[in-house]
């Protein structure tokens, strides 16, 4: 999923690109904010997943497996 925000904020900044070197700014500027919020979740995304990764065992479900010993 991360891929296709970068994709997609890639495509954005491109067409921003182009319609500002056509001199239609405000287009422009609203596909550069797309791409910015293309980008934004992407970085959301990946700090999730490191997140998740260095999260530590939730404390409810060690003391349930103690109760069933």
């Amino acid at each position: 999923m991360k891929r296709v925000w970068i994709i997609l904020a890639g495509l954005f900044a491109v067409a921003a690109l182009v319609l500002f070197l056509r001199n239609d700014y405000d287009k422009a500027f609203i596909f550069a904010a797309l791409g910015s919020v293309s980008w934004l979740l992407s970085y959301r995304i990946q700090m999730r997943q490191m997140v998740k990764a260095n999260e530590p065992p939730d404390e409810l479900e060690s003391l349930e497996s103690d109760e069933e010993n």
